[in-house]
């Protein structure tokens, strides 16, 4: 568990205010408080739990704010370490909620299944990867699913400004993390919130979901997104303030660096693929990760396969991979690209 900073003025009325994630290696997650005339408005609201909202209304005070007088607040993701409080900060203020429609869509869907229909499901998408038999039932054991967060009021959509006066915030859809990612520009200010998109030192997770839809690609999305907010018109002036980590500047280099890493990783898998068929559970075992694959708990395991199969979603869209055999325990297989047909 990592430590958690005090809430921090950044200047001219904008706080940071860590709140944390009990017991979750996550540590904490950066809301961010910013001053209009209708009242405070927030980016983020932080993990459910009584310890997190506790955290979110002391820092509230420290910035001259009553948690009563927040008027919106604009969630870059439904995750639930970005969207968790977000019902309670419209009982305690009747603030506003706003998401992207896409990451709205996703907890509609997720919303008609109770978490009994949705653990059943990823079991079945489990063994239909090929996970050996004591993973399924160490997840069955011990299922985690998501809980969706309170429904949003507002949707958001790419380069639409946030419905307040005196703020000039506008959204930039960047998918991948999420289907409705957004990041937060003030052009005026030269800031950008960058939720997870980009973060200064790790990459974020992009998974595919169900683990063997042959349908979208999010990974392709992410690394859209990549470049297209690095090559914001002020990127390179533009102080950057991410969800996690630390804050950050030369936005262009570091999403660089972030596509780099993917594109290591998709030639990574591409050479696996080409040493013979292979199952989603195997291809992810023989991964390098950064926790040991015999170390891992099977919710980290189920996240890195899903990560895995955002990455051959993508070599399957650029004609490097191909699934193949039954559908109840499909192989992927590497694409000779060098053949021509006579």
């Amino acid at each position: 568990m990592r430590d958690v900073p005090p809430p921090e003025d950044l200047g001219e009325g904008l706080w940071s205010i860590p709140v944390p994630v009990p017991d979750n290696p996550i540590g904490f997650t950066h809301v961010y408080a910013l001053p209009t005339p209708e009242g405070p408005v927030l980016i983020d609201t932080g993990w459910n739990h009584d310890t997190s909202w506790d955290a979110l209304v002391s820092g509230l005070g420290k910035a001259g704010h009553t948690v009563d007088r927040v008027v919106g607040a604009v969630i870059t993701h439904f995750h639930n370490d970005h969207s968790g409080l977000t019902g309670r900060l419209r009982e305690a203020s009747g603030a506003w909620i706003a998401m992207h429609p896409r990451d709205i869509d996703v907890l509609d869907r997720l919303s008609e299944h109770d978490p009994r229909e949705r653990a059943a499901s990823v079991i079945a998408q489990m063994t239909r990867a090929g996970f050996p038999d004591e993973d399924i039932e160490a997840f069955r054991a011990s299922p985690t699913v998501f809980r969706p967060p309170a429904r949003p009021d507002l949707a958001l959509n790419d380069g639409e400004r946030v419905p307040v006066t005196g703020l000039d915030l506008r959204a930039v859809w960047t998918p991948g993390h999420t289907p409705g990612h957004l990041c937060l520009h003030l052009p005026d200010r030269a800031l950008l919130f960058t939720g997870d998109h980009v973060l200064p030192r790790i990459t974020p997770h992009v998974g595919q979901f169900p683990l063997d839809s042959p349908e979208g690609d999010p990974l392709g999305d992410f690394l859209t997104a990549q470049a297209g907010i690095g090559g914001l018109p002020d990127a390179d002036r533009l102080l950057c303030l991410p969800s996690h980590e630390t804050r950050f500047t030369d936005l262009p280099g570091r999403t660089r660096r972030i596509v780099s890493h993917h594109e290591e990783r998709l030639t990574a898998m591409a050479a696996l693929l080409s040493q013979g068929p292979t199952t989603l559970w195997e291809l992810t075992s023989r991964l390098e990760w950064r926790r040991p694959w015999e170390h891992m708990r099977i919710t980290a395991r189920h996240m890195a396969a899903s990560e895995t199969a955002a990455h051959l979603r993508t070599l399957e869209e650029r004609n490097l991979a191909a699934r193949k055999g039954p559908m109840d325990l499909p192989r992927w297989v590497a694409v000779d690209r060098s053949h021509r047909p006579e």
